[in-house]
């Protein structure tokens, strides 16, 4: 039986000890302000693809993504994996910088290079994100590329959380590709233009897809739980804080630096369940008011978040394992991540309720597709999340089944290709 606003603190707290996975959507923030990150809707743009970092990280959200995580092939050598990389950076930067061509004249009778998918869709502010696995540095105790040495200390073997759900076959990969446009059918097209070029050097593992919705220029688009998602998050548009929080610097490996380390989650979360709870109690649990998203007991989304404010019986107005309060870099010694994630729904699926009457039923395979950058992921994602996966309400509703962590190296220069520097 879920559980109601009635049920003492006490009885909560020995319960979500148990529950499961981490919260879907970390809303961080700097002591004092809160910042959504840039939201566009649906329009026609190009985002450049060569640069300083890579693009998809700092970037405006996109209405839409599709990530999918790679195998290097047992055959493929050292070689094979540079060739691939070249191969995807060139792809990629031409499709970012506009519509695909596709030639009507060209020979029928043999496979075109191009889908057409796209054929006069515009680019869509397209941006394609590459990421590095651990298993592509050492794999099975094998050091299959000549990597194992240049592989960072901060590119860990992520640790089990409290009420993870992992399936293998959607946890981890030696490479990973992310597409983010403002078109669904562009990010389909990308993918499956690089899939094609990885044939015989890599296969495919796992893939998301996923959306942004709710949103209009300049506000904080909402998540499938009708929240607002995202409304703090570090400043993209701060560059003191970036490097502080987002971007690798001198600490890390020479190849690495100016790029991120990125965890991504699919997570599922309960959505019938979810809508069948009070109002009251969904903003108890989440410590925002679900409307405006602003703080409980205040007026606007991005006013302070008080959590020493209590009511006229001196409980805090911010409940304090509410997501609000368990995520506040207050509470985790400053620590912030950047969030850049989507909603995904995959139809309906067949699962076993972790709640009486522990039932099988259909359901819907939805939910968010959970991912954040930051610079070092063991004073980021792990340790916000550690404690969160053991008490934060939210627990009740989702569950995390797969993920993988990923080191994005900088961004290309023109000539060269994603990653360039780790092989030198």
């Amino acid at each position: 039986m879920i559980s109601t606003p009635n049920q003492s603190r006490r009885n909560f707290l020995t319960r979500t000890a148990l529950a499961i996975a981490v919260t879907p959507f970390a809303q961080l923030a700097t002591s004092s302000t809160a910042y959504a990150i840039p939201v566009q809707p649906t329009q026609p743009g190009i985002e450049p693809f060569y640069g300083k970092h890579q693009g998809g990280i700092a970037t405006a959200m996109q209405g839409n993504t599709y990530f999918i995580a790679f195998d290097m092939d047992d055959t493929a050598k050292r070689e094979d994996l540079i060739k691939l990389l070249r191969a995807w950076t060139d792809a990629a930067a031409k499709m970012c910088a506009g519509p695909a061509h596709f030639d009507p004249k060209a020979d029928v009778n043999q496979p075109s290079q191009e889908s057409g998918a796209t054929v006069v869709i515009p680019a869509s502010r397209l941006t394609m994100t590459f990421g590095f696995g651990a298993t592509l540095f050492e794999k099975d105790g094998k050091d299959r590329y000549g990597l194992a040495k240049s592989r960072p200390e901060a590119l860990v073997d992520m640790p089990r959380f409290a009420g993870d759900q992992l399936v293998p076959e959607r946890t981890g990969g030696d490479l990973s590709i992310q597409a983010c446009a403002d078109d669904p059918q562009v990010v389909e097209h990308a993918v499956r233009r690089l899939v094609k070029l990885a044939s015989g050097t890599a296969s495919m593992r796992w893939a998301q897809m996923g959306f942004s919705g709710g949103f209009k220029p300049g506000e904080t688009g909402r998540n499938l739980m009708g929240f607002k998602d995202g409304t703090i998050n570090v400043p993209t548009n701060n560059e003191q804080e970036m490097n502080k929080f987002v971007w690798v610097g001198k600490e890390g490996p020479a190849w690495i630096q100016n790029g991120s380390y990125m965890v991504i989650r699919p997570i599922r979360i309960s959505l019938e369940h979810w809508d069948e709870m009070k109002t009251s109690f969904q903003e108890e649990t989440v410590g925002r008011q679900k409307t405006s998203g602003a703080p409980i007991g205040k007026k606007n989304e991005f006013d302070k978040l008080d959590l020493d404010a209590i009511d006229k019986d001196g409980n805090p107005v911010t409940t304090e394992n509410s997501h609000a309060a368990m995520s506040a870099p207050e509470n985790n010694d400053g620590a912030q991540i950047l969030r850049r994630a989507f909603s995904f729904d995959n139809g309906i699926t067949k699962i076993a309720e972790r709640w009486p009457p522990w039932r099988q039923l259909m359901t819907f395979d939805a939910g968010l597709l959970f991912q954040c950058y930051q610079k070092d992921p063991r004073t980021g994602f792990i340790k916000l999340f550690a404690k969160m996966a053991q008490i934060d309400m939210l627990n009740q509703f989702t569950t995390h089944i797969g993920g993988g962590l990923f080191a994005c190296p900088p961004g290309a220069k023109p000539g060269g290709y994603i990653g360039e520097n780790l092989f030198v």
